[in-house]
């Protein structure tokens, strides 16, 4: 089969991919830092076998933007530790109204009066995760989820800053940091078979062969297919902890999740309708 002529089945790879982000890094029996160094070092070294070295420019964006990835996946891998699931990746769903709030700074690219309403829809929907009763873990599990998710809005807007660069070399760029960051905090004694099974799962195809799935499928889909594509994620991230490890996510929980993911998709259906790609 060739890869890029079936580019929304490589959407939908990528997305079950990594949705199994929550079940795998919940499997895993090590610090919080040495499970997001270990599992980027892999996703690296599966990203290089798969692409070969692509082109960096070690520009300031793409740098930057490194940077935000890095900030993204190792803020996802404690707020899945400290919260449930189901609040870490709905939380990092907040993206799109930190996306609308950057662009207006960095891309001169300002809200709409949609926007704005969608922007308290969200709000509002996070505002309900914190009516559980949560343990302090729990708290700062939720918070890390948030700033996971104006990372990666960052990240969002720093790519679209990058006019010779694609995803890909940035991706593997935050890996490598973020292994290299967090590596030297990994604890003894190691993790059992077990966990090196999980972070194998999470580095070789929860992260490093989802990015080229998706890399190769980005471009060649439409925004809407996408947009729709990408809220597959949120849904199954929990759903697989839930049939596997039974954790539950809280009614509070699950009302808060439903109005974020509804903004982001509804933002991102806006976004695609105005820009002409439906």
């Amino acid at each position: 089969m060739q890869p890029t002529r079936h580019p929304v089945l490589l959407l939908l790879v990528a997305a079950g991919l990594w949705s199994t982000g929550g079940l795998l890094i919940k499997l895993v029996d090590w610090n919080i830092l040495a499970i997001a160094g270990m599992r980027s070092a892999v996703a690296a070294v599966t990203m290089l076998l798969l692409l070969g070295r692509p082109r960096w420019t070690f520009s300031a964006p793409q740098v930057a933007g490194a940077v935000a990835y890095a900030g993204t996946v190792a803020l996802f891998v404690a707020a899945t530790r400290l919260t449930t699931a189901a609040n870490a990746i709905f939380l990092q769903y907040t993206a799109p109204i930190y996306v609308a709030i950057l662009g207006a700074w960095f891309l001169r690219e300002y809200p709409s009066r949609l926007d704005y309403a969608l922007m308290a829809l969200a709000l509002a929907g996070v505002g309900l995760f914190f009516m559980d009763q949560l343990s302090l873990a729990g708290w700062w599990g939720n918070v890390c989820a948030l700033l996971s998710g104006f990372a990666f809005a960052s990240l969002v807007v720093l790519l679209r800053k990058q006019k010779d660069a694609t995803p890909v070399a940035t991706v593997l760029l935050g890996n490598i940091l973020t292994a290299l960051v967090c590596l030297p905090f990994a604890s003894l004694p190691l993790p059992g078979l077990t966990s090196w099974v999980g972070l194998l799962l999470l580095g070789v195809f929860q992260l490093g062969l989802s990015y080229v799935c998706y890399a190769r499928a980005i471009q060649r889909v439409r925004a809407l297919e996408a947009t729709l594509i990408g809220t597959i994620e949120p849904i199954l991230n929990p759903l697989w902890v839930m049939l596997i490890l039974g954790e539950v996510p809280t009614a509070w929980a699950l009302a808060g999740g439903t109005l974020v993911l509804a903004a982001a998709a509804l933002r991102g259906v806006a976004t695609a309708r105005v820009s002409g790609a439906t």
